[in-house]
């Protein structure tokens, strides 16, 4: 058989695939732990993912919505560990508050103060970002250094941020990060394991700054 023929090309709206998509995933999901609040995150990040149990696997603090929200509506700064969560995010809906989407780890300063210290960019980007960021959001989807080290500043009072959404992927240290910053009293979004990555830390960050906007 020749596939080539068989295949047609869809002509539907990109908002109708996505509806369709949410569609599949509220049948598909079944039974879930999460609030009507939480939801729209978890359905968010399994959108991006297509890995239910990544979606499954999300925790939240009970403030952590709500403070991610007043952050936005507040004009906070958002600082991401690597670009690609500053380019995959909906920097209009956090632009319209006031807000921005900043990423240092590839700053000159930081580089040169990580060679200095022979040590990773992404620790030195978090120690310049909390002097910038207080009450801010932390979206960290790459980088497990990056996170323990705002975990560091965090337990040390250097750092005061208005939510951290941490999901880094990876072996080394990945899930060892995220089971720390689980164990702090300020507002995360967080997962167990070793999956995560920056598309879905966008999609957390997005779907918070959707709620942001709706009010």
């Amino acid at each position: 058989m020749d596939f080539r023929t068989e295949f047609k090309p869809l002509t539907v709206q990109p908002e109708q695939i996505e509806g369709r998509s949410f569609e599949m995933i509220n049948e598909e999901i079944g039974e879930h732990p999460f609030t009507e609040e939480q939801y729209p995150i978890v359905q968010r990040i399994i959108h991006a993912s297509a890995d239910f149990e990544l979606g499954q696997s999300v925790l939240f603090h009970p403030d952590a919505i709500q403070s991610g929200i007043r952050a936005i509506r507040s004009g906070k700064m958002v600082v991401a560990d690597v670009q690609m969560i500053q380019s995959g995010a909906n920097k209009a809906r956090i632009q319209k508050f006031g807000g921005e989407i900043k990423v240092y780890i590839s700053d000159p300063d930081v580089i040169q103060e990580a060679k200095r210290l022979n040590t990773t960019r992404a620790i030195i980007s978090m120690r310049k970002a909390i002097k910038e960021a207080d009450g801010g959001i932390f979206a960290i989807g790459n980088a497990p250094t990056a996170l323990l080290e705002l975990i560091r500043l965090i337990k040390e009072g250097e750092a005061k941020p208005g939510l951290v959404i941490g999901l880094p992927v990876g072996f080394v240290s990945a899930a060892e990060s995220k089971e720390e910053l689980a164990k702090l009293d300020i507002p995360f979004i967080t997962n167990i394991g070793r999956k995560g990555g920056s598309t879905v830390t966008v999609a957390a960050l997005n779907a918070i700054s959707i709620m942001a906007e709706r009010g």
